[in-house]
C-alpha cells in the first residue's frame, strides 16, 4: 500500500511538471517595457510630437492591426478566405507591423486555443479571466504538453504557403526593418522629428496599442460575450459594451469571414475591408455561414441524431455551390 501511495504521487508530480507553465522571462521584460515605454509615449504624443509623426504611425498602427485581424486571423488561422500572393504579401508585411512573432507561431497557438477551448490545455486560459488571457498567457513558456498538442496541429496548409514560411525564415530581420527602423526613421529622418519623439511614439507607443488589440483576438470574448449567468446589471460595461452571442458563433463555427474579432458580426472593419478586396479580385472564395444554412442544419441533426457542426457545414457547403461568387456585394440578399 505506502508503495502504491508513493508511486501515485509520484505520477501526480509528473502530471504536475508535464502541464507547469514557466515564465518567459524576456516576454516579461518586454511587456513591462511597452507598457511603462508606450504610456510615456502618449504624454510625448500630447506634447511635443510632430503632427506628420502622428499620422504617420496612426496609419502604422491601422495596418498593423488589419496584419493581425484580417490576416493572421481571418485568412491564416481560419482561412475564411484565399487571397493572391501580391494581397498576402500585404497581409504579411502589415502583420509584421505588429510586433506579435511570426504567423506561423501565432496561427499554430490560435488553433491550439480553438481546439482547446476553455479547457485546461487552452495556452490563452480561456476558462479563467479577461486578464489571463489578454497578458498572463502572452508572457508564460508553454507547458511540455501544450508543446506536444501543438505539434499535432494541422499546419500543412501554412507550410504550403511560401510568403509565410519566408517570413518565418527570415522574421528577425523582417522585424527589425519594417517593425523598428521604418517607423523610427522614417519620422527622423523625413520629418524632422528628434529620434526620441520617434521611438516613444514611432515603436512604444505603437507597439502598445497593436500589441494590447492583437491579443483581444484570444481573449475578446470575456469582454463582447454573454456568458452563462451573466446579468446586465452585474456590470456597468453594459452602457459602452453590446454584448452577444457571436463570439461563441465564432468558437462554433471559426470560417466565417464576417465574423469580427471584437464581438461584431458582418459591420466591422475588418468585413469591409474584406469586401474590398474581394472587389478587386485579390480577395476570393469567402465563406460565410447565413442563417438558413443554420437553421437547416440544426433541423438535420434533430431529425437525424446527427452532429450539429457537421450538419451545419453540409448546408454550408450546399449554399455555396449555389450562391453566386459576388454574393459579398449584395450581403442582405445572400444571408
Amino acid at each position: 500500500m505506502a508503495g502504491e501511495a508513493k508511486t501515485d504521487k509520484k505520477d501526480t508530480q509528473g502530471d504536475v511538471e508535464f502541464k507547469k507553465r514557466d515564465a518567459s522571462w524576456p516576454l516579461v521584460l518586454w511587456y513591462i517595457h511597452v507598457y511603462i515605454l508606450g504610456s510615456y509615449g502618449i504624454y510625448v504624443t500630447f506634447t511635443s510630437a510632430l503632427w506628420s509623426t502622428i499620422l504617420f504611425t496612426t496609419a502604422l498602427t491601422l495596418l498593423g492591426i488589419l496584419g493581425v485581424t484580417v490576416g493572421l486571423h481571418r485568412l491564416w488561422a481560419h482561412r475564411t478566405f484565399t487571397a493572391v500572393a501580391p494581397l498576402r504579401l500585404f497581409l504579411m508585411l502589415c502583420q509584421t507591423m505588429s510586433g506579435q512573432g511570426s504567423i506561423y507561431s501565432r496561427v499554430q497557438a490560435h488553433r491550439l486555443h480553438h481546439a482547446y477551448f476553455q479547457k485546461d490545455e487552452d495556452p490563452y486560459y480561456s476558462k479563467h479571466n479577461f486578464w489571463y488571457a489578454q497578458l498572463h498567457g502572452n508572457m508564460l513558456k508553454y507547458s511540455q504538453q501544450q508543446e506536444q498538442l501543438l505539434k499535432e496541429v494541422d499546419m500543412s496548409d501554412i507550410e504550403n504557403d511560401k510568403i509565410v514560411m519566408f517570413q518565418k525564415r527570415y522574421y528577425v530581420l523582417l522585424y527589425v526593418l519594417i517593425n523598428v527602423l521604418l517607423p523610427v526613421n522614417t519620422p527622423f529622418q523625413y520629418f524632422g522629428e528628434a529620434l526620441t519623439n520617434s521611438f516613444f511614439v514611432g515603436f512604444w507607443l505603437r507597439s502598445l496599442i497593436v500589441l494590447n488589440i492583437g491579443n483581444l483576438v484570444n481573449s475578446a470574448h470575456f469582454i463582447w460575450s454573454i456568458h452563462k449567468g451573466f446579468k446586465p446589471t452585474d456590470s456597468n460595461s453594459i452602457f459602452f459594451i453590446t454584448k452577444s452571442f457571436w463570439p461563441q458563433f465564432h468558437y462554433l463555427l471559426p470560417n466565417d469571414y464576417l465574423s469580427g474579432e471584437f464581438g461584431d458580426y458582418a459591420n466591422g472593419t475588418g468585413s469591409t475591408m474584406i469586401r474590398v478586396f474581394a472587389a478587386l479580385d485579390l480577395a476570393k472564395d469567402l465563406h460565410t455561414v447565413s442563417s438558413v444554412a443554420v437553421r437547416n442544419g440544426l433541423t438535420e441533426a434533430v431529425e437525424k441524431n446527427r452532429p450539429i457542426i457537421e450538419c451545419i457545414n453540409e448546408q454550408v457547403k450546399l449554399e455555396e455551390s449555389l450562391r453566386p461568387f459576388n454574393h459579398f456585394l449584395n450581403r442582405d440578399k445572400f444571408m
